[in-house]
C-alpha cells in the first residue's frame, strides 16, 4: 500500500523540457514531432513563480538522448531569484551526474535508465540520497522503456516495481508513453497500480490535457503530484484555473 495524500489537493507540476535551450514538448517522446515555444526559458520559470508554483519538472532532453547535457542552462535557473524547486530528469545515468545535479541546488531528480540498467547504482544512489529521488518508470503497451524511451527494459515491471518498494524514494512518476504530448488523457489507472505497487506517492504524468483531468487526478489519494506540459502551452487551461482544479476546484472550462 502506498502513502496516502491526506488532503483534497494535488500538486501541479509544470513541465520545462529543455531542447537545445528552449522550452519544447515532443509527442509519445519522438524528437521529430516537436514543438518549440520559447528561447527564453528563465521567462517561463519566472512565469511559474509568480503564480505561487512551488515545484516545477524540468527535463533535460539532450542529456536523455544521450548529448551533452545543458548543465549551465539549468543553473541559471536554478539561481533565479526566489525560484520554485526543480525537479530534474534526463540523462542522469552516473552517479557524478546526480551529485552534480544535487550540489547544483536541483531539490529532486529523477531517474529511470539507472533502476534497470545499474540496480546496485541505483540503489546506492537513492539511500544516499533519501526523499530526494524520484524513480521514473516510462510504459508503453505494459513495457517499461528506458534511454530515453528509445529502448525496451529486459524485467517485467511487476519485477521493478518489487525492487523499488524497500528504498527511501520520494515518489515514482509515472507516464504513458503512449497518452504523452497526444492531449488524449492520462492514464490514471496505471498511475494509481503502480505507485501502489512500489508503496510511495504517485506522480501522474502524460496526456493531462483538461481541468477535469486534473480535478480526477486530486481524488485519487494514491498520487502527491501531477505533470502538465502542452495544456499549459497550449493555452488549453490557465495556469490559474489548473491550481483551482488541482484543489478540487470546480472551474468553467
Amino acid at each position: 500500500m502506498s502513502a496516502l495524500r491526506e488532503s483534497s489537493s494535488i500538486e501541479l507540476l509544470p513541465a520545462i523540457d529543455l531542447r537545445g535551450g528552449r522550452v519544447v514538448r515532443l509527442r509519445r517522446g519522438d524528437d521529430e514531432q516537436r514543438t518549440t515555444y520559447t528561447e527564453a526559458p528563465g521567462d517561463v520559470l519566472r512565469r511559474y513563480r509568480d503564480a505561487g508554483i512551488a515545484r516545477v519538472h524540468v527535463v533535460d532532453l539532450d542529456a536523455a538522448f544521450g548529448e551533452k547535457p545543458q548543465r549551465a542552462l539549468i543553473e541559471r535557473l536554478i539561481a533565479t531569484p526566489e525560484a520554485p524547486s526543480i525537479q530534474l530528469g534526463g540523462g542522469l545515468r552516473e552517479e557524478a551526474d546526480i551529485e552534480w545535479a544535487l550540489s547544483a541546488g536541483v531539490e529532486r531528480i529523477v531517474v529511470t535508465s539507472m533502476i534497470v540498467r545499474r540496480w546496485e547504482l541505483f540503489r546506492e544512489v537513492a539511500t544516499r540520497w533519501p526523499r530526494r529521488v524520484v524513480a521514473a518508470l516510462d510504459v508503453d503497451g505494459g513495457e517499461l522503456r528506458t534511454a530515453g524511451w528509445t529502448e525496451s527494459a529486459d524485467l517485467p515491471l511487476e519485477e521493478v516495481c518489487r525492487r523499488l518498494q524497500p528504498l527511501p524514494l520520494a515518489a515514482v512518476l509515472v507516464t504513458d508513453i503512449s497518452r504523452d504530448g497526444m492531449g488524449s488523457g492520462p492514464n490514471f489507472d496505471l498511475a494509481r497500480y503502480l505507485a501502489r505497487a512500489v508503496g510511495v506517492p504517485g506522480i501522474l504524468s502524460g496526456g493531462v490535457a483538461t481541468l477535469g483531468d486534473l480535478r480526477r487526478a486530486a481524488t485519487i489519494p494514491e498520487l502527491s503530484a501531477v505533470i502538465v506540459g502542452r495544456a499549459l502551452y497550449d493555452g488549453q487551461v490557465t495556469l490559474e484555473d489548473a491550481l483551482l482544479a488541482c484543489r478540487g476546484a470546480e472551474v468553467s472550462q
